[in-house]
């Protein structure tokens, strides 16, 4: 009973997905909507997997220098391993969830330099922090509400004197003497000194106009006159004076007017104050956010000192007791009946058959992906559902409460033979693909070099069928040209039930393709077979072609192979041979570098020249479609008839006749 009530201030297990690990948060309030369900206004805390691997690499410093502070015992990179789940981060994000999705307490602790962290390990459900996390900023700070512990925060004590010894110490130096209650003066002496130092406090704020406008009723100046600040003045007046009332009365009303002393509670003013209420209401006791928040141009220390001496006002009162109102109309607990039902990763229930609940398709033999254990009373489906990973009972509430897996794995950067990996930002592709567990064991779907999961589209008879019976509504030449585009598959098959009957009188009309023969497909590859270059003897061409001055056009961009280079002659935009008249521009042959396979250039590339783009010029849009559908038929362009020269006027050579001019 009492393990199934939870009550403000606890620290819980939420769960928000089957798969997911569970929330870790603290109850602020427990609120009763307008249908009758409890939602739990909670503290957010967050794991090592919710931030990023900067602010991951900025908590292992932390931790590493609290290791060393607080000298802890060595430990192994399995309790390392899991000390990492147990740490959290506090933060002041608030959230509102349903109290039904609780799945259990925890014990949350602010880390200590008195404590031992293997000591965490030792006890279950057992959490620490050290940092807390804004997930706004993105930022990882450490806790101010550090409890200060050790030898370094204890106070030295000098030894003892003897009764005979004589203290040789300045004692102006250590200490500053403000008050003497061996004076010359009598009690009811001192109460009529204090008694004008209040009056000449009321007389000062009425001659002040600030203070006129703050107080504006005679009984508001004397009861700000009557406060601490006033008092602390009168009787630092008189140890100054040596306790001479003469000396002292004239020290409080100089020639320049009386001496004015304000505490905090004067030099705010009213929405200063409501400011203060607002973030006091928000934050709590932390002075660095209220003043880095919502009150910038104040001092810490200003802030600290309006606040004890709000807490002696009616307005704090006032507040108190409406606090405590909404707290007696708040739940103080509720009840949650323990979680029972099944999750929806078992892959197999004790005692039911093999297969149930989304266990089709498991192989057999897998072994738990955390502790390697090949039996277990009951198994769940962990990770992606194309890699069948699964954990066993145990290892699943270890996931589900903590986060991670008991042991690390090689994706984590360790091996199961406990051999240290080299860190991931120093490998390929493929060595990072190798060190996964899902390519090492049997039977399991193998990673190819690059991240696509390929599949394979296996029709069925009725789908063949449906094809040929349903041709005008499946449009299969339109669905090839957008692939994008849905089809009901559903109705296809409904309408090809109704016409297969009628369709099975009649026979099938296949239109026959015609095919070229195998002789002339071997004869036309033979033709277009790539043909090999030899480098030419002699200095080696450089790889950087800073090296050599080379023109744009002949430099390749990766290695990538350049076009003539192709196939070993010229291929046009289509893949046929060039026209008659189409020349492409020699260039060097270049080293090419060793490209993974991952990375690896297309086998063909091919390079358009002035010739290819002006014969684009002359095809229309439909035949350059035509072309892009059908890349494997040579494009037939019509060139247009070159103009006819015009004649050119033949002019008489000359002769040395004479010219004769008739008049």
């Amino acid at each position: 009973m009492a393990a199934n009530m939870y009550r403000v201030g606890d620290y819980v297990y939420f769960e928000n997905s089957s798969s997911n690990p569970y929330l870790i948060r603290r109850i602020e309030e427990l609120n009763k909507t307008a249908n009758g369900n409890v939602e739990a206004k909670v503290v957010c805390l967050f794991r090592r997997r919710d931030i990023s691997a900067n602010l991951n690499t900025l908590a292992d410093s932390n931790a590493r220098d609290f290791e060393e502070e607080s000298k802890q015992p060595s430990m192994l990179e399995q309790q390392k391993h899991q000390l990492k789940h147990r740490e959290l981060f506090l933060s002041r994000q608030f959230e509102s969830l349903p109290a039904t999705h609780i799945r259990g307490k925890c014990n949350v602790t602010l880390l200590n330099e008195t404590d031992v962290l293997t000591g965490y390990l030792e006890r279950e459900d057992c959490f620490f922090y050290s940092l807390v996390f804004d997930p706004v900023q993105k930022t990882l700070l450490a806790d101010q509400g550090e409890i200060r512990v050790g030898s370094k925060y204890q106070a030295e004590i000098p030894d003892k004197l003897d009764e005979v010894d004589s203290d040789s110490r300045v004692q102006e130096k250590l200490e500053t003497k403000v008050w003497d209650p061996n004076n010359q003066l009598k009690d009811p002496q001192i109460d009529q000194f204090l008694v004008v130092a209040r009056a000449v406090g009321t007389f000062a704020r009425a001659l002040d106009c600030s203070s006129s406008i703050r107080q504006p009723s005679l009984h508001m100046s004397a009861a700000a006159a009557s406060r601490d600040i006033t008092l602390f003045h009168a009787m630092d007046t008189l140890q100054k004076n040596g306790y001479d009332l003469a000396k002292a009365m004239s020290t409080l009303v100089p020639q320049g007017g009386p001496v004015l002393c304000r505490d905090e509670m004067e030099e705010w003013s009213a929405s200063e104050a409501m400011l203060f209420e607002e973030a006091l209401e928000k934050y709590g006791k932390d002075f660095n956010d209220i003043r880095q928040d919502f009150l910038p141009w104040k001092s810490l220390a200003s802030v600290v000192q309006f606040y004890y001496m709000w807490k002696t006002t009616d307005r704090y009162i006032q507040q108190k007791r409406l606090k405590a109102a909404e707290a007696d109309s708040k739940l103080k607990q509720v009840y949650i009946p323990t979680y029972t039902k099944p999750n929806p990763n078992q892959i197999s229930a004790p005692g039911s058959k093999p297969g149930m609940n989304g266990a089709t398709g498991y192989q057999k033999g897998l072994s738990c992906e955390s502790c390697h254990t090949a039996q277990s009373q009951q198994w769940y489906a962990w990770g992606p559902p194309n890699m069948q990973c699964r954990l066993c009972a145990s290892c699943w509430i270890y996931w589900k409460k903590y986060g991670g897996l008991k042991t690390p794995t090689q994706l984590e950067g360790a091996t199961r033979t406990g051999s240290d990996a080299a860190p991931r930002g120093h490998m390929t592709r493929q060595e990072v693909q190798g060190m996964s567990p899902f390519t090492s064991s049997a039977g399991r779907a193998k990673l190819l070099a690059k991240n696509r999961q390929t599949f394979i589209l296996q029709t069925t008879k009725l789908t063949r069928i449906a094809r040929r019976v349903c041709q005008d509504i499946l449009q299969s030449h339109r669905a090839a040209r957008r692939p994008y585009a849905s089809i009901n598959a559903n109705a296809v098959k409904a309408e090809c039930m109704i016409r297969l009957p009628k369709a099975a009188k009649g026979a099938m009309k296949n239109r026959i393709i015609p095919r070229p023969s195998l002789i002339n497909i071997v004869k036309e590859l033979a033709l277009q077979a790539p043909l090999k270059l030899k480098a030419p003897r002699g200095a080696p061409t450089p790889i950087n072609r800073n090296q050599v001055n080379q023109p744009r056009s002949t430099s390749a961009l990766l290695g990538k192979r350049p076009f003539d280079n192709a196939g070993g002659h010229s291929l046009s935009t289509n893949g046929r041979p060039f026209a008659l008249g189409m020349r492409a521009a020699t260039q060097s042959v270049i080293k090419r570098q060793k490209v993974s396979q991952g990375d690896a250039p297309n086998p063909v590339v091919f390079v358009a020249t002035k010739d290819t783009r002006a014969l684009r010029k002359h095809l229309t849009q439909a035949e350059m479609r035509r072309a892009a559908r059908k890349p494997h038929l040579p494009v037939r362009i019509k060139l247009p008839v070159p103009p006819r020269p015009l004649p050119v006027p033949i002019i008489p050579s000359s002769t040395s006749e004479p010219i004769v001019l008739e008049d």
